[in-house]
């Protein structure tokens, strides 16, 4: 098993803890939402066993224990275990199946033994191709045949966009990290704003299908998570009111799978799949 930990700015910047919230305010909910129902679409019934690799908090594991789910997370955070340990036995009747500090590239989980394995995460903050590419060997590795796996990628233009949506474009440093995104999609925030995010890689839409394919995965669908629905501004009006809160997830839907827009939303899902046995 992969004993590198990640770079000590990742650790440093998930230390602090907002990551438990990120997802149940603002526009990281539209993210939650929309990345339950994509998980919703293509996840085997309940009770097949699910491996969320990165699952931070665990907001979605915790969730589909609930549903029914065998689910084991692994994150590479202790923070973030902790935290999901909390989630866990906060719902006793529904728990986590196991809980450990552990590394998308060498899961401790044995050959065939999961239906579904979630890297909503890992693939983003793994900053080589080859270690994305072994992530994901690895998911291949520990799924069943027919298994499925769904991956999140950033997009490399989501910098530019944040930026505009929140006036990051007018600090000098914030522009240089954004023209080092867009030229290589290697993102690095030597400033410490954590409004900056931290070191990661921003994927072309294009490139998420190559690396599933480079790791022996059949590759389904790349979608788009928010789609342009993120730049919905004031993202409040638009949530908190039913009828525009059902408008907008109805456009987000409706161009999920248009290429031309992947590039635009704020995450994407890659969809693939181990060949049956």
């Amino acid at each position: 098993m992969a004993d590198e930990r990640p770079p000590e700015e990742i650790i440093e910047y998930y230390g602090h803890g907002a990551e438990r919230g990120r997802l149940l305010g603002g526009e990281g909910e539209l993210e939650r939402v929309r990345t339950q129902e994509l998980l919703g679409r293509y996840l085997p019934a309940a009770p097949a066993v699910v491996c969320d690799v990165g699952g931070a908090a665990g907001v979605y594991a915790c969730r589909l224990a609930e549903q029914g789910y065998e689910v084991h997370l692994v994150d590479p955070v202790p923070l973030h275990v902790e935290q999901a340990r909390e989630a866990s036995a906060a719902q006793p009747e529904h728990p986590l199946a196991s809980v450990q500090v552990g590394d998308a590239r060498g899961l401790p989980f044995e050959d065939s033994s999961a239906d579904a394995v979630l890297l909503l995460g890992p693939l983003y903050h793994l900053t080589e191709r080859d270690d994305r590419v072994q992530a994901l060997r690895e998911a291949r590795r520990v799924l069943k045949g027919g298994g499925v796996v769904l991956a999140a990628g950033i997009s490399r233009f989501a910098s530019v966009l944040d930026g505009l949506l929140k006036g990051f474009l007018g600090d000098p440093a914030f522009v240089h990290i954004v023209e080092r995104d867009l030229a290589e999609g290697q993102h690095r925030n030597p400033t410490g704003r954590p409004g900056y995010f931290t070191t990661a890689y921003f994927h072309h839409p294009e490139e998420m299908a190559g690396e599933f394919t480079d790791a022996g995965l059949q590759h389904e669908a790349t979608l788009a998570v928010e789609g342009p629905g993120w730049c919905a501004q004031p993202f409040a009006d638009y949530w908190e009111d039913e009828a525009r809160r059902e408008q907008l997830l109805m456009a987000v839907r409706l161009l999920e799978s248009e290429p031309s827009i992947l590039g635009a939303t704020g995450h994407m899902m890659a969809v693939g799949r181990k060949a049956s046995d």
